[in-house]
């Protein structure tokens, strides 16, 4: 890493902040590992208080890893709606069945035995081994790679795993062994609320500030460098809520790919309009008595963005159950309490709901 000065340079000033400004977390305030890493695997993609509220609810229901081995996958998922990236709640079951059978039931006290558990990679395992057991570990997420790319005054692209794993050795040259925890702690907090992205750092209220290369230099703004993405792939789809005597009609997604084996209302490829809607129900013979517009909503994935349509159905007393195959009636309550449907059908959920107030 090229830079005007070494990462050693911000360990105590850095230390001595965060001690100051840490702000109160409940996984910080009594940082068990089980809560350490869960709180670290909801954190991914999900600000901090949007978090807060799932990790309470998770940790009231599965309070510690035993508990969370033996959940079913249907309550797992209900417990992680919202949070998104449903692959990640379960390959926290997978960790902790793993658990129960080789650890008695523990996160093991080794970097390298928490590596080898699903879900875990290098930023997790350091961010668990220093927070919970004080392991002199790297633990180095977006937020640090921006840290310490700033602080450096270094264009590498952090988009390159070759430059993560750079860093990462970097970090565990200087990481103070008497505080490994904290440090890591300290880089992430700098990130989140001074340091942060979008070309805007905060360097008059930094520790840093009379250290950082980037600063100095007035490159603070262009800095981390990150190879720009490709765009996302747009689909248009057109999302049928179908109601039949006061439940609504959902279907489970395959076992395999964007949203595994989640609940969902069926849709129609594209966008279609309430002649063609009408069209196509009419020639599938299922008879209707309202087909009413719910209005259009976009969901961004990291690599998909969905735009979509809604139409609400209300059948005909006559009409069949079986109009769509896997169809699942469920009743308002049940989709509340028992489905985990995703965020992505939030705006249409929430006019389900509405309409009964």
């Amino acid at each position: 890493m090229d830079g005007l000065y070494s990462l050693g340079a911000l360990v105590e000033p850095l230390c001595l902040w965060y001690r100051e400004n840490k702000r109160s977390m409940p996984w910080r305030d009594d940082p068990a590992p089980y809560h350490v890493w869960l709180s670290e695997i909801m954190l991914q993609q999900t600000r901090i208080e949007a978090v807060k509220a799932y990790y309470e609810r998770f940790t009231k229901k599965l309070p510690d890893v035993e508990a969370l081995a033996a959940v079913s996958e249907e309550e797992l998922l209900k417990l992680w709606e919202g949070l998104g990236y449903y692959n990640r709640a379960r390959n926290l079951k997978k960790a902790a069945v793993l658990m129960v059978e080789r650890y008695d039931g523990k996160l093991p006290a080794d970097y390298e035995l928490l590596m080898e558990l699903p879900g875990i990679g290098s930023y997790t395992a350091g961010a668990v081994a220093s927070i919970a057991y004080g392991i002199p570990a790297p633990a180095v997420d977006g937020n640090v790679l921006r840290v310490t790319m700033r602080f450096l005054n270094c264009r590498d692209d952090i988009g390159r795993m070759a430059v993560r794993k750079k860093m990462e050795r970097s970090v565990m040259d200087v990481i103070p062994k008497d505080c490994p925890g904290d440090f890591n702690q300290a880089l992430m907090e700098l990130g989140e609320t001074v340091c942060i992205p979008n070309g805007v750092p905060l360097c008059e209220k930094c520790p840093l500030e009379n250290l950082c290369a980037g600063h100095q230099m007035g490159n603070e703004k262009e800095l981390p460098v990150r190879k720009e993405k490709k765009a996302r792939r747009v689909e248009k789809r057109t999302i049928l809520v179908f109601e039949r005597n006061g439940c609504i009609g959902i279907t489970r997604r395959p076992d395999s790919g964007l949203l595994a084996g989640l609940w969902e209302f069926p849709s129609l490829d594209g966008h279609m309009g309430i002649s063609g809607l009408r069209e196509w129900l009419k020639e599938r013979k299922i008879n209707v008595e309202t087909v009413a517009r719910m209005g259009r909503a976009k969901h961004i994935f990291s690599h998909v963005e969905w735009h979509m349509t809604g139409y609400r159905i209300v059948l005909a007393e006559n009409t069949l159950p079986d109009i769509v195959p896997g169809l699942v009636w469920a009743q308002r309550e049940q989709l509340s309490d028992m489905y985990a449907v995703p965020v992505a059908f939030r705006f249409f959920l929430e006019q389900i709901f509405a309409s009964v107030r």
